[in-house]
């Protein structure tokens, strides 16, 4: 069946992990806050008030760990020195 006009001047909508539009607007109301506030202040506003408060954030984040699969080893392969056999194949490129 051939396509009609309309339907090949339409952009596709890819939705979910590919979603173009959604990943444009996080990065353009991403940039607009960093340029208009100051993330440090914001930090400081927004890390825990007491004692209490922080306990009761390192038992909600135990908590959600609980039912995670565990966590992304990319996290560690970036955060680690890299030693032996992957340094050599990285010097190498």
């Amino acid at each position: 069946m051939p396509r009609t006009q309309s339907s090949a001047t339409k952009k596709p909508r890819i939705q979910g992990e590919g979603d173009y539009e959604a990943t444009r607007r996080y990065r353009k109301r991403t940039e607009e806050y960093l340029k208009n506030n100051d993330v440090e202040k914001a930090a400081l506003r927004a890390k825990p008030q007491s004692r209490k408060e922080a306990e009761s954030l390192k038992a909600a984040e135990a908590a959600g760990k609980k039912r995670a699969k565990g966590e992304d080893p990319a996290l560690r392969r970036r955060a680690a020195p890299r030693t032996g056999t992957a340094a050599r194949k990285a010097s190498r490129h």
